[in-house]
């Protein structure tokens, strides 16, 4: 055939194809699309550079029709074909879809055939970019300098046509796929919330929900998660891991890698440039996205970069939803520090090369943030130095930021995350092994790494990694017990089985233990002490944990009305081990005495199991920081009986109250986070308000019953007790009435004083009171016009 009509030919079938491909839509139209695209590519392998029309016009219809965008990607996903295999529950067509978007599939293939000749090149749109990189690109020279401040858009941000963006994101092939890839889950948590927002959800979300997947992914079968033996994302997220993001060596044979993808055995950094993308994409979608200090502040400061974030992004909880994927990344690359701590036999060692924490963070950053590929070198493929940053802020801003009245589900979701990161020595390959045998891979049993399990906790060999992840094992509690007071009311039993299970990590190994207090003790000494020399070798490790302590917490903050515990200089200091009122010994126990008068409140049958955790948390607590600072407990009616009469000092907040109990302020009532109900501007500016009547009033401290109340008086003198004239008369009377409103308003403030009643003008910035002020104001408006 002639290769201008072979061209034509190809042109035509690329048309037809991506015709059919958008028109499927139920599983017999999608089988057949799948057959037809696999045809199509494997009959133009050979040739590369007829398949550009493919990926012109068939290409971008596929990547819509998967994740269901529909004809136009920019909006919602929608009933694409993953979410129908998810809901058919075919294996037969998950198998099909799978294979042909597989690593090793006929579609990876060409892709990577087409993107050695660089035949086609796609403009990613700005707005289904990461916020904080859409608003960089919004700004031309932020746009030009966000090549050189993040890794990941290195080489790819272009000077923008005719479009009227001055910056524009251009991609090969494969990025194209992998950015729409990492942004589909992104895209779709932010649809479900807004429907969840619109619906409120009155079900609890129960603890069996979060529990299972603590120790170990598992990739099915818990409720309305029935059907995740077809979940297709799942599966081409842990093919493409497997395949592209290699855990251990650069030489070692990983399972999905195949001689037409061309990877080199020798370490010419081919293999590191495309795991680094695919790394540096989900996290900076997932874990980065709207986080308002997205690169260090040494980074932006050495490029003279400001990114005003706050004004535009404000206070945002990451994407809700996420927790599943998020956690299958952080346990698959947290696969390299089980490598990491191989042949480690000694504690001076500190963890092995890949685990020695640098002494100047300064260049380390550098060389993450702008040199990434530096980062990892040949044979050290150590990537959890490159998520340390980015999931310690989206873990922390989950628990500053989740809204009050959220569901719990997505906090507890990243709670899992966050507790599995720290337990890295239970997790091995054989954890994937499910996921292995769905997409026909080979699980890994290597002997080292299993007898690294068999151990069943944390040993000498894992310092390094605590001591490189410390703020993980310290601060972060901290951010943690603060998160736990504030959603205790929301569901006790869940809240208070997650605290136990943090405190039964921290006390899990005393040689754990005893690390972390020692660092502790270190950071907060001005100068090495002449104690033992262990003491002495952790003490060169504590000036890059106190410069990681002021950068993964930049920007970070939480304002005087979300009901927190912790205050604008809280990212300064480590206060796990702090015996002050702003201490975790001190947080806990107060959060162990209103966990223990919240469940007793709670009807049902399971009072003596919740009183058994009560009694967990304060074992664990006597062990964390060394003392008998509860008494166990039995439950028996003469102690339920002698709870239930206990003052409620500490009994927590309940959404129903009425409204003199509000007003009594137990506690920070008026402090607490802004619900849906309210007027969020009007509540601070009330909240201000109400606090400087409180105080101009003496109304913050309760006066003694028995202080007798004296009132001071005047004399008056004989040359003006004479009254005569009708205005002295008047001046009289007027200096009467304001000594009686005056007299009134002292005892009114006296009483409120006694009986601890506190100004609280908070209910003002209700929406239907406002509502109401309004409605009123138009009616009195209405009827002046309509009188006039």
């Amino acid at each position: 055939m002639h290769p201008h009509s072979y061209a034509l030919d190809s042109l035509s079938r690329s048309q037809d194809l991506a015709a059919a491909v958008l028109s499927s839509s139920s599983p017999p139209q999608i089988l057949s699309a799948c057959a037809a695209v696999d045809s199509f590519l494997r009959s133009h392998s050979h040739s590369p550079d007829q398949s550009r029309h493919f990926f012109s016009l068939a290409f971008p219809s596929l990547v819509c029709k998967l994740f269901g965008f529909g004809d136009d990607p920019a909006s919602s996903p929608r009933h694409g074909w993953i979410d129908t295999v998810l809901g058919s529950n075919d294996p037969e067509l998950a198998s099909r879809v799978f294979g042909l978007f597989a690593s090793n599939g006929a579609l990876m293939s060409s892709i990577f055939a087409v993107d050695r000749l660089g035949l086609v090149k796609f403009v990613f749109p700005d707005e289904r970019l990461p916020e904080w990189a859409r608003f960089m690109l919004a700004n031309a020279k932020d746009g030009r300098v966000l090549g050189e401040l993040c890794s990941l858009f290195r080489g790819r941000i272009k000077e923008g046509s005719a479009t009227g963006s001055s910056c524009q994101v251009q991609l090969n092939v494969f990025e194209y796929f992998v950015f729409w890839f990492a942004y589909y889950p992104v895209c779709r948590g932010n649809r479900e919330n807004s429907d969840r927002v619109s619906i409120k959800k009155s079900r609890k979300f129960r603890l069996e929900n979060w529990t299972g997947p603590i120790r170990c992914f598992s990739g099915v079968k818990r409720g309305n998660e029935r059907n995740n033996k077809c979940n297709l994302y799942l599966w081409l997220l842990y093919a493409y891991l497997r395949a592209f993001v290699p855990v251990n060596d650069a030489d070692a044979h990983q399972p999905y890698r195949s001689s037409i993808l061309h990877y080199l055995t020798e370490c010419d950094g081919s293999v590191l440039v495309q795991a680094e993308f695919l790394v540096d994409t989900l996290i900076h979608y997932w874990l980065v996205d709207n986080d308002i200090s997205p690169v260090p502040a040494n980074i932006c400061k050495s490029f003279g970069v400001s990114i005003p974030f706050r004004s535009v992004l404000g206070e945002t909880p990451p994407t809700p939803g996420l927790g599943e994927v998020v956690k299958l990344f952080v346990r698959y690359l947290n696969l390299s520090a089980v490598k990491g701590t191989e042949g480690i036999d000694n504690v001076e060692n500190s963890g092995g090369p890949s685990w020695k924490v640098s002494r100047s963070l300064d260049t380390m950053k550098l060389r993450d943030s702008v040199n990434g590929s530096h980062l990892l070198s040949c044979g050290s493929w150590n990537w959890n130095l490159r998520i340390q940053r980015p999931l310690y802020r989206y873990i922390l801003r989950t628990f500053l930021f989740c809204p009050v009245e959220a569901s719990i589900k997505n906090a507890s979701q990243v709670f899992s995350v966050w507790v599995s990161y720290m337990e890295p020595w239970f997790v091995s390959s054989s954890d994937f092994a499910e996921l292995d045998a769905i997409v026909g891979g080979y699980a890994k049993n290597e002997k080292k790494e299993e007898s690294l399990i068999q151990e069943g906790g944390y040993s000498s060999r894992w310092q390094g990694y605590v001591l490189s992840n410390y703020l993980y094992y310290s601060s972060l509690v901290m951010h943690f017990a603060g998160f736990a007071h504030k959603f205790l009311h929301t569901d006790p039993e869940v809240i208070v089985q997650m605290v136990l299970k943090v405190l039964c990590i921290l006390t899990s190994s005393k040689e754990l233990l005893n690390l972390i207090k020692n660092v502790d003790t270190l950071f907060h000494m001005k100068e090495a002490g002449f104690g033992k020399s262990a003491l002495t070798d952790l003490y060169g490790f504590i000036p890059s944990i106190r410069e990681q302590l002021q950068d993964w917490e930049d920007g970070l903050c939480e304002n005087d009305a979300d009901g927190s515990f912790l205050h604008e200089n809280w990212n300064k200091d480590l206060r796990l081990f702090s015996a002050g009122e702003d201490g975790g010994q001190q947080l806990l126990q107060l959060f162990i005495l209103r966990a223990e008068a919240e469940l007793q409140t709670l009807s049902g049958d399971n009072l003596a199991q919740n009183l058994q955790h009560i009694d967990s948390l304060k074992a664990q607590l006597s062990k964390l920081f060394g003392g008998n600072f509860f008494k166990p407990v039995s439950v028996t009616p003469e102690v339920q009986e002698q709870r239930s009469s206990r003052d409620g000092i500490f009994r927590p907040r309940r959404v129903v109250h009425n409204a003199f109990a509000d007003i009594r302020y137990k506690g920070d009532w008026m402090k607490r986070p802004v619900s849906d109900n309210e007027i969020a501007w009007l509540a601070n500016v009330l909240v201000g308000l109400s606090g400087w009547l409180n105080k101009a009033l003496r109304l913050n401290y309760v006066e003694s019953g028995d202080a007798a109340a004296t009132w001071p008086f005047v004399e008056v003198s004989g040359d003006i007790a004479d009254v005569c004239g009708p205005v002295n008369t008047m001046k009289v009377l007027l200096c009467a009435a304001g000594s009686w409103l005056l007299m009134l308003g002292g005892e009114v403030v006296g009483l409120m004083r006694k009986h601890g009643v506190r100004v609280n003008l908070r209910i003002l910035a209700s929406k239907k009171i406002v509502m109401v002020f309004i409605v009123y104001g138009l009616f009195v408006l209405l009827k002046k016009v309509v009188g006039v």
